[in-house]
């Protein structure tokens, strides 16, 4: 923690006893200043400049741009006085003081004068503080408060860490029982294996049944259905029959017609073919008859 302030000021006695109170721990840098009079805003600028540049290379290091880390890093800066009169304070109302306490590079707390007291400086700090006590106590939690989170942080750990070990501890005990008895292991395998076995007979038992009753039941139907097959194929037989029937020459001889061919078995169907002297066939119903052309009518 950076201070600027005047060493013979009542607010650096009241700074650094509250400091040591709530945080012992922690270094503090006391660059002086003047803080009333003429010369009070250079000297501020002048002391406020030289804690941002310990802040600014301290900044520098953590990010692993410079090799050499300050002595003593700065994360906070209090700017403070105790209360006076509008004189008295004056100086903190100076522009020059205003512009750098806005470019300070890590948080910059004012606590001037008393709660009822104001000045420039108060508006471009990051926080300000009704008192420089106050102030002092803004940018530190008391010790107690930090030990008790790390207390329970160290027991969070704890209990993670034998939460752990039980888990882990447990599953070198489940498997050191599978190591220990593989005969369990083995006797598992065959409690399912006589498991599957049983459910492969039922399966195959019922489909046995399935298809015996699916056989009986083709058994009872299939006179039935193969008789009328049968009649069907008769029917249609008979109908084919009788279609060829009535394609058949012979039917028609039965009526008086014949069926004249010569003796190379060629139809005669014209008076042209049948020359007076041509040996004949002639095929009637009831047998056939050879005969010899005589003579030759054209119609």
């Amino acid at each position: 923690i950076g201070i600027v302030t005047s060493l013979g000021a009542a607010a650096l006695h009241d700074v650094v006893t509250a400091l040591r109170r709530r945080v012992p721990q922690l270094p503090v840098v006391l660059v002086p200043a003047l803080v009333q009079g003429a010369q009070a805003a250079p000297s501020m600028v002048a002391a406020l400049q030289k804690l941002y540049r310990l802040a600014e290379a301290q900044i520098a290091y953590d990010a692993r741009l410079s090799i050499d880390a300050p002595a003593v890093p700065i994360d906070t800066i209090l700017l403070v006085r105790g209360g006076g009169s509008l004189e008295d304070l004056w100086a903190f109302n100076d522009e020059q003081l205003a512009r750098t306490v806005v470019q300070s590079p890590v948080p910059l707390v004012s606590g001037v004068g008393h709660e009822t007291d104001f000045t420039i400086a108060d508006f471009c700090a990051d926080l300000r503080a009704p008192t420089p006590t106050a102030a002092a106590e803004l940018v530190c939690q008391p010790r107690d408060v930090w030990l008790a989170a790390l207390q329970l942080a160290e027991q969070r750990l704890a209990d993670g860490v034998e939460r752990h070990l039980d888990r882990q501890q447990q599953r070198l005990d489940m498997a050191a029982r599978q190591i220990g008895r593989p005969s369990s292991l083995v006797h598992g395998q065959q409690q399912m294996l006589d498991r599957l076995g049983r459910r492969l007979q039922s399966a195959a038992q019922s489909q046995l049944h399935g298809q015996d009753k699916r056989v009986q039941h083709l058994a009872s139907v299939f006179p039935t259905v193969a008789a009328r097959h049968l009649e069907r194929s008769e029917q249609r037989l008979a109908q084919l029959h009788a279609r060829l029937e009535l394609l058949n020459p012979r039917q028609v001889l039965s009526r008086g017609y014949a069926l004249l061919t010569d003796m190379q078995g060629q139809v005669v169907s014209s008076v042209t073919q049948a020359t007076p002297g041509k040996a004949l066939h002639a095929e009637l119903a009831d047998g056939s008859v050879d005969m010899v052309a005589t003579q030759r009518l054209l119609v």
